[in-house]
């Protein structure tokens, strides 16, 4: 028995889909963040850029917040970073991840010059940390992205293992692999509750090693003789960029790195020497049209057909520099996102259409996993043998295939506990117990506007489907009535050419509704708006079968 407080981990994001990844860990009144990620929105959210956790809980409690940890380099981990730090609101609030994550997330904070400063901490795998009332070790993993590590976190009441995004690929570019003997360690000293990466949870097998992807690209770019290369990919996927790179040596092209994040990035990485190029060859993308087409390889961001990546840009024929066509071939080296399915093969077919030969991972192994599968966890399980187990990171369907791999491995079944954000775990004693939920929802952010908020996604949406209609009234209060003739406009409700009639309907339900309220109830513009909604509402269901959305606007004579 200890005389501490219980320790409490609460899930903000992450669990129930892929992104928004972050969760809290509170020993002794004290908090530490264990990243702090985005969600990219899709074609549901209407003019949203990014999809925060909720952390109002976290704000509300800015001063015990004794540091974040960051586990890799990912923008789902890192991207909210600069508005946690808004938010928290003060200087030196401790900032802990490898070199090459702490450099992306650096990067990120460019873009905010008037945030409160981090203090950045450069951390080693195998290195323990002591922070406040946290004791935690970096335990090395391998991922699609260099320099990953998860954390254990050792407190009064047992210790918490929280695994990042992990594979247990033995073979990597950077001969990193993760590092399996720290985690049987641990497990021999007992882990207490594991936290670990659901998202390969329900593929079967094993993921095959990053060089596969490394052989087969190097033959497609050896076999194309004529023509330009273009690879996209993630612009975080260093080593898989790394062997791109050194299959475009050897062939003598020489590479064009497009797009903002790719060319940032890229330097970066090249800059830490995670990444070995001549820069002398590399091309600015502005001077590809002095080099034969055959002479080049364009690595580009844009693999979830995002519409105003550069990929998308030149299946469409819109590139400014670049133009692709018969001949040419595209690799798209990367996974492919849940949710981005369609974007992705509106960009294939548009290439296709171009007469490009496309080449992605339905076609030929130019792509492998960061997320380890299920023969990977049901050893990562055995190695470790945690007392209770929460899967995080993924869909729903990915955290139940997980505590299935837990229960197939010997845990109780009452020890696996599936969560969802906003739920809590409290662990005393050795024994984990589901705790009080915490607020979370998702936070839109569109543009310099913070969290738009559902409502307002949902008059978007209703507006996209089913159109707008504008309607103006005047009225005089003291005579208590309109004023001049009612005017109604719509957008997107009928067709241009058919609206003059049914507009003309719908200004006589406006007039007469109008000629039915009493002259008190126009000293209310409130009260006059409600009745121009109702009766165009009415109007436009009975004559349309639409709602669109009504905007009254109200006019003192």
């Amino acid at each position: 028995m200890t005389d501490s407080s219980p320790v409490t981990v609460s899930f903000l994001g992450g669990l129930g889909e892929i992104g928004r990844n972050m969760a809290t860990i509170e020993v002794d009144g004290r908090i530490a963040v264990v990243d702090v990620g985005v969600l990219f929105p899709d074609a549901e959210h209407l003019g949203v850029d990014l999809i925060l956790p909720d952390w109002s809980s976290v704000r509300e409690r800015a001063d015990d917040v004794e540091a974040v940890f960051l586990t890799h380099g990912h923008l789902d981990h890192i991207g909210a970073l600069p508005y946690l730090l808004r938010d928290l609101d003060r200087d030196g609030v401790p900032v802990y991840g490898t070199q090459l994550t702490i450099a992306f997330a650096q990067a990120v904070l460019e873009e905010w010059p008037d945030l409160p400063e981090p203090r950045f901490e450069v951390i080693e795998p195998a290195e323990t940390i002591e922070e406040g009332p946290f004791t935690v070790e970096a335990i090395q993993v391998s991922h699609s992205i260099p320099d990953g590590v998860a954390y254990a976190f050792r407190t009064p009441h047992g210790i918490i293992v929280h695994t990042g995004d992990f594979k247990l690929d033995q073979t990597p570019i950077d001969n990193r692999p993760t590092d399996i003997a720290h985690f049987a360690r641990l497990g021999d000293e007992g882990v207490d509750l594991l936290l670990a990466d659901s998202t390969g949870a329900d593929m079967p097998g094993h993921v095959p090693t990053e060089r596969t992807v490394g052989r087969n690209v190097r033959e497609h770019i050896a076999a194309q003789k004529d023509g330009l290369i273009v690879v996209a990919s993630f612009a975080s996927h260093v080593h898989r960029i790394q062997q791109v790179l050194d299959a475009a040596a050897e062939v003598g092209r020489r590479p064009v790195f497009v797009g903002r994040s790719m060319v940032r990035n890229m330097g970066i990485a090249k800059e830490l020497a995670y990444l070995d190029f001549d820069a002398d060859s590399v091309v600015e993308l502005a001077e590809v049209d002095r080099y034969d087409r055959s002479e080049l390889i364009v690595i580009s961001t844009g693999s979830q057909g995002e519409p105003f990546s550069a990929l998308s840009l030149m299946g469409a024929g819109d590139h400014k520099h670049l133009r692709v066509g018969e001949g040419d071939l595209v690799i798209l080296a990367s996974s492919l996102i849940p949710g981005n399915e369609q974007a992705v093969y509106r960009s294939i077919n548009n290439l296709s259409r171009r007469g490009c030969k496309v080449v992605h991972k339905g076609l030929a192994p130019v792509h492998v996993s960061g997320h380890a599968s299920r023969e990977e966890l049901v050893l990562f399980h055995n190695v470790i043998e945690p007392e209770y187990f929460v899967p995080v990171h993924g869909e729903h369907r990915h955290l139940r295939a997980h505590g299935e791999i837990a229960e197939l491995t010997g845990a109780l079944p009452e020890h696996v506990l599936i969560c969802e954000d906003g739920d809590t775990v409290v662990l005393e004693d050795g024994v984990v117990t589901r705790g009080e939920p915490v607020q979370t929802s998702h936070v839109y952010i569109d543009g310099l506007l913070d969290d738009v908020g559902p409502a307002l996604l949902r008059d978007r949406r209703r507006i996209g489907e089913d159109g707008i209609c504008v309607c103006v009234v005047t009225v005089d209060s003291h005579e208590g009535g309109p004023v001049g003739d009612v005017v109604v406009t719509q957008k997107g409700v009928v067709f241009h050419g058919t609206e003059e009639d049914i507009l003309e309907q719908a200004k006589k339900a406006v007039d007469r509704e109008l000629d039915n309220m009493t002259a008190v109830k126009f000293e209310d513009p409130q009260v006059v708006q409600r009745h121009v909604v109702q009766a165009l509402g009415t109007f436009w269901r009975a004559e349309t079968g639409r709602r669109p959305f009504i905007l009254p606007v109200v006019r003192e004579a």
